[in-house]
């Protein structure tokens, strides 16, 4: 299992928020390649990255930020997420370096896109479901649909994705610990690799996914944690890398 730091980018700054809220965010630098470049010292083997505004403006926002940290760092592998709504914006990222696209809202809104991305970049694309009580959300988490998430990730079982990951939104950013009861369900009823996001915020949570016994949870996405210390990337990645 991959232990994997979360850098989200909002107004040109890494910062965290709580339960998707925009007005409720947390600076930890503004500078997003320094931040890129600390992980990768603290050992980080990817990088998750999340252009927040580009979320909210169905477009991307920071694309030259991530060139950059691509550039700094061409041996970590990126994978990025937030505002991709059309083939070209996923060609334009994967001919960057990016080495993962990350479709959510564009899974719900267009899943004949995802069909067509993965036949064009096969392995490289990631869907992301966020959900909120079992319900997806879409649009920067804003708006609430009425698709379950195993629904929507039973959609994709076929279509070639490198892996689901699945946010539980109430969770996101409160330091409350993962839901790993309905990430190793949504793992074994759609037979999809798994990773985790969304309250990871001890080592503890580690130890509860791994003794879910749920070999589809590949990775598992942890950001104001990692900011603050509360857990160590190397301690975290060493429990996980345990056979």
């Amino acid at each position: 299992m991959l232990i994997i730091p979360a850098i989200d980018l909002k107004d040109g700054a890494c910062v965290r928020l709580r339960q998707g809220r925009m007005d409720d965010n947390t600076v930890f630098s503004d500078d997003p390649v320094a931040m890129a470049r600390h992980w990768q010292m603290q050992g980080a083997r990817r990088l998750h990255l999340v252009d927040l505004n580009g979320a909210f403006a169905g477009a991307p926002v920071h694309a030259e930020v991530v060139t950059a940290i691509h550039r700094a760092l061409p041996q970590l592998p990126l994978q990025i997420g937030g505002g991709i709504r059309d083939m070209a914006t996923i060609d334009r990222y994967l001919q960057a370096g990016v080495q993962w696209v990350i479709l959510g809202t564009s899974a719900l809104r267009q899943p004949d896109l995802v069909d067509a991305a993965c036949a064009r970049h096969p392995g490289r694309i990631i869907v992301g479901i966020d959900a909120r009580d079992g319900l997806v959300a879409s649009e920067g988490w804003a708006e609430l649909s009425q698709t379950s998430a195993l629904e929507l990730a039973q959609r994709f079982r076929t279509a070639g994705i490198a892996a689901i990951i699945y946010t539980d939104i109430r969770r996101d950013g409160m330091m409350q610990g993962v839901n790993v009861q309905a990430t190793a369900e949504l793992a074994r009823q759609s037979g999809l690799p798994i990773i985790a996001s969304g309250g990871i915020s001890r080592i503890d949570d580690i130890v509860a996914l791994r003794a879910s016994g749920e070999k589809g949870i590949i990775g598992a996405i942890s950001g104001r944690a990692l900011y603050e210390g509360h857990l160590v990337l190397a301690e975290a990645q060493a429990l996980a890398d345990q056979a």
